[in-house]
């Protein structure tokens, strides 16, 4: 009866190649990084001939044009991008910054966002402040806040809302946000009292301020009387101030 010699019906795998070695069709070796298998038998032909061998698997790059990330990223909070030619290594940027991107065409890059909050601050004073003077100043009030700039381009939102009074009817009382004592801008309230001094007017003011600086400095409301024997009032202080990235 006569027989079909079927050859191999799988790969065989046969390690590294070896130029002493016989190696018949469909004998898989590995080669440089690379796999092959043989078409046809032979000893001493390397997998790089191709009337021999098919190549079956190629190895990948090993970094030196950039697709390494092992070698591209090189410090904790590395990010990678790709611009014209490559892959690249951005470090990490500045605290508080946000990752930015150009467009089509650019780079992303760090900056700082502005308009988000970056702090808020708070006090309150629930006593009743009284002055006879004609000049600002504090007369008592508790409300004073000390804060840090985070940065020197922050802005400040500076918010009070309070019980204001005076004990002359239709007489005013003066009101103004003061910066490490120096008076702020437009922010004075005049308000013309039209109760007596028992009935105080809730009122609110507000200031946007720059104080351009990273060195500490300290927000307050200061009040003052109208004068001719008028007394002015300050009750139920609230003072808010947030802090904005610009």
């Amino acid at each position: 009866m006569a027989s079909v010699n079927l050859g191999s019906i799988k790969f065989n795998w046969k390690g590294a190649y070896n130029a002493g070695t016989a190696y018949a069709v469909d004998d898989v070796v590995s080669h440089s990084g690379n796999s092959y298998v043989c078409i046809l038998a032979s000893t001493g032909n390397v997998p790089t001939n191709t009337t021999y061998w098919n190549i079956m698997s190629q190895a990948g790059t090993n970094g030196t044009n950039g697709t390494d990330l092992t070698s591209t990223l090189t410090t904790q909070g590395d990010i990678v991008y790709r611009d014209g030619s490559g892959l690249q290594r951005l470090a990490a940027g500045t605290s508080g910054h946000a990752l930015i991107t150009k467009g089509s065409g650019q780079n992303p890059v760090w900056e700082s966002v502005s308009g988000h909050l970056v702090s808020f601050h708070y006090s309150y004073d629930n006593t009743n402040r009284t002055t006879t003077s004609t000049s600002f100043g504090l007369h008592g009030s508790s409300t004073a806040i000390q804060i840090t700039p985070a940065s020197a381009n922050s802005k400040f939102l500076l918010i009070m809302t309070a019980q204001f009074g005076n004990n002359q009817d239709s007489r005013r009382a003066y009101y103004k946000f003061h910066r490490d004592g120096s008076e702020l801008g437009n922010s004075e309230a005049n308000l013309e009292i039209v109760g007596s001094y028992s009935n105080e007017i809730p009122a609110s003011a507000s200031f946007y301020d720059s104080p351009n600086t990273t060195s500490q400095i300290t927000y307050d409301l200061r009040f003052h009387a109208n004068g001719g024997g008028d007394t002015a009032k300050l009750n139920y202080q609230r003072f808010s101030i947030f802090e904005f990235a610009s």
